[in-house]
């Protein structure tokens, strides 16, 4: 097995099955500190720096989470407009990243240019982590699905999954790669606009995955054992903020997910992801049924970057 110590977390694409148990197993060899709120000295000498071009609750917040957990000290923005990165100046992703490497030993990046984390990570001496990139990927959210799935259902191979909503974002793009590497069935829904697009499909048929795509979640969804949900209202993520502005639309029933239809329809154990913030895709009545385990994502949201943390910082091996 290659080493994560020094590697930086950019894609699933390239993510070798046996790595994704090995994140699983060393977030649970560090659960405690996460499960009994204290904090260790795993990390005491390691500095994380975040750079957020984008704004974010859960992943910031969580890999921050971690590095505490850990005992590690952070610094960084969660506002590139505090910063000569995104003033009048407009700093490059080179110069930025040539800065940051000497502030600390690991970046975590947000941005809302597809593909900055890689080059950021062309520059760096350090491990970058991408914590979501435009529309392209979001691994350490995706890491953290596939380990609630596995934590839940003590296993990924043979499990259906159902995806819906805007298969342009970031996380769909992750957790498609990341089934190729697993025997799991997939159902895409999504409006025709929102649909992967032909290059996509293509390239993740053949990496193996295999997939339908079905016109509304009451054609699938009592197949599948997993639903991973997004919305199909979306802020531009090409842009640094993209704030609300009058009425946003709402969500067709074809690409919601209630209470009523999971009790109808559903398997018993099929359980709902969501990687948050939701808007009317996924109503409010879910959360206190037996099928909700998107607050649980946040629990262990928080270990598994305690986890990449660990692994790429060499603190684990």
């Amino acid at each position: 097995m290659r080493s994560f110590a020094g590697r930086d977390i950019l894609s699933l694409k390239d993510f070798e099955r046996h790595e994704f148990f090995r994140c699983f197993e060393v977030a649970q060899r560090l659960e405690p500190y996460a499960r009994d709120r204290r904090n260790g000295d795993l990390l005491k000498e390691k500095t994380l720096v975040v750079a957020f071009y984008q704004p974010s609750t859960r992943t910031r917040l969580a890999t921050e989470a971690a590095m505490h957990r850990l005992g590690g000290h952070v610094t960084g923005f969660s506002d590139a407009k505090m910063t000569r990165a995104g003033d009048f100046y407009q700093e490059s992703i080179k110069d930025t990243v040539n800065m940051l490497e000497y502030y600390g030993d690991v970046i975590a990046m947000r941005h809302y240019q597809q593909g900055a984390p890689a080059e950021a990570a062309k520059y760096a001496s350090v491990p970058v982590i991408n914590c979501g990139d435009g529309w392209g990927e979001h691994p350490t959210q995706v890491l953290t699905d596939m380990f609630t799935i596995w934590r839940e259902k003590g296993r990924l191979d043979g499990l259906s999954f159902l995806l819906v909503g805007d298969m342009r974002m970031r996380t769909m793009h992750s957790i498609s790669y990341a089934m190729t590497k697993f025997d799991i069935k997939a159902y895409y829904v999504c409006p025709p606009d929102m649909a992967l697009t032909p290059e996509f499909k293509a390239e993740i048929k053949d990496m193996g995955l295999q997939f339908e795509e079905a016109e509304s979640v009451e054609q699938v969804v009592d197949k599948v054992d997993v639903i991973y949900m997004e919305p199909v209202v979306q802020p531009d993520y090409t842009k640094s903020r993209d704030e609300r502005k009058g009425d946003v639309g709402l969500t067709p029933k074809e690409y919601q997910i209630t209470k009523d239809l999971l009790f109808r329809k559903a398997k018993p154990d099929a359980m709902v992801l969501h990687s948050l913030p939701r808007m009317d895709e996924l109503s409010l009545d879910v959360d206190t049924t037996r099928h909700q385990r998107y607050w649980v994502e946040a629990y262990n949201g928080v270990l598994m970057r305690m986890a990449l943390l660990a692994l790429v910082l060499g603190a684990v091996e």
